[in-house]
């Protein structure tokens, strides 16, 4: 149980690491993904910064979007009274 406590913890952060570049360019990261697969931002790959950042930016979205699935898994087939958390734990 504390294993979906943990998953949610990584994709707050996660969410707070897409935030910075969804602020710097100005689109939420599924849009930008969606642009990315589709071959819509090649034109971007001679630029360093962006290159660097997109490729960043790519990593940390399919991370949370893993994370995502794992946590849905978890949560199959049992009741959210199973897992939630009414304490903290710290």
């Amino acid at each position: 149980m504390s294993e979906v406590h943990e998953l949610v913890i990584e994709m707050k952060l996660l969410e707070r690491r897409l935030t910075l570049y969804e602020e710097k360019y100005g689109v939420l990261s599924g849009d930008f993904y969606a642009a990315l697969m589709s071959g819509q931002l090649a034109e971007y790959d001679a630029h360093d910064e962006s290159r660097s950042d997109f490729s960043r930016w790519k990593g940390i979205y399919e991370t949370l979007q893993r994370c995502l699935d794992t946590y849905r898994k978890q949560l199959e087939g049992r009741e959210l009274v199973e897992v939630l958390r009414v304490q903290p734990a710290y």
